[in-house]
């Protein structure tokens, strides 16, 4: 299909096709001139790296494209950057040191596109602080609303400063430590009151197993995920209308767990 980025072929339908003049030259690179968010692509696959950038540029962004980790580091040095999109599978540097290199300097959004990676690596790059991570083949619309959900995530829609929230009929007031359903309270642990703090601070972002279990239980506890697991359980019973059948907490298999909010569903659904 012509919106589906990650295999061998590609067709770009007439809908996503940017002409020429909508571009300038910067270091050898294309960015369409405009005032959207500046997005660095890396990826080491031409194709990628084009039909990503045609289609970034055909929704309001800013694509700079790098075609490896050096050129990658050498630009996110020279020009501010709004969000990095980070093939894993790279010539050295490879996605993980390039992640880890730019978490040394800066809290800039990072998209992690994932092949046919390890599962180690992905959870490695959101162990070292990416945001999220998309598995090829993915739908553009689908790149789009993950971007999105990164860029208002990175530019102090940070929900710290929050106090109560609503996602559907449930009803967290993170300082008052009091968790309603359907207008009735319920009764959580300060752990699992801990945990459920965690997943809402850091909503429709990914986090590993060991981030949840460091951050909730402490570094001893950084490889129990049957204990997560366990805890999990309890708190979607209090939480989900259906914990059978979650629509909040959900699992990512064999990397951890992300809280969803509506407005990432309703993006999503876009697909």
């Amino acid at each position: 299909m012509g919106d589906v980025i990650g295999q061998r072929r590609y067709q770009v339908v007439n809908a996503h096709r940017v002409p020429d003049r909508g571009f300038d030259k910067i270091g050898g690179y294309q960015r369409m001139k405009g005032d959207g968010p500046v997005v660095l692509v890396v990826d080491d696959e031409p194709e990628t790296r084009k039909f990503v950038g045609m289609n970034l540029t055909a929704k309001g962004f800013r694509p700079l494209l790098a075609e490896d980790g050096s050129e990658a580091l050498k630009l996110f040095g020279e020009r501010p950057i709004d969000l990095v999109l980070l093939d894993l599978a790279m010539p050295g540097p490879n996605g993980v040191e390039v992640c880890r290199a730019i978490r040394h300097t800066s809290d800039v959004p990072i998209v992690i596109l994932s092949g046919h990676s390890r599962e180690s690596d992905k959870v490695g790059a959101l162990d070292l602080g990416a945001d999220d991570y998309m598995t090829k083949p993915f739908g553009i619309a689908e790149l789009v609303a993950r971007v999105s959900a990164a860029l208002r995530r990175g530019q102090g829609t940070s929900m710290k400063a929050d106090r109560i929230f609503r996602f559907g009929t449930l009803e967290v007031d993170l300082e008052g430590h009091r968790v309603t359903r359907d207008d009735v309270e319920q009764t959580l642990t300060a752990t699992e009151f801990r945990l459920l703090s965690l997943l809402i601070r850091n909503r429709d972002r990914v986090l590993t197993h060991r981030y949840i279990l460091q951050c909730v239980w402490g570094n001893s506890f950084a490889e129990d995920r049957e204990y997560l697991r366990a805890y999990m359980y309890r708190l979607r019973k209090k939480i989900e209308e259906l914990p059978s059948e979650p629509r909040l907490v959900l699992n990512v298999p064999g990397v951890g767990y992300r809280f969803v909010t509506d407005e990432a569903k309703l993006s999503a659904s876009t697909n």
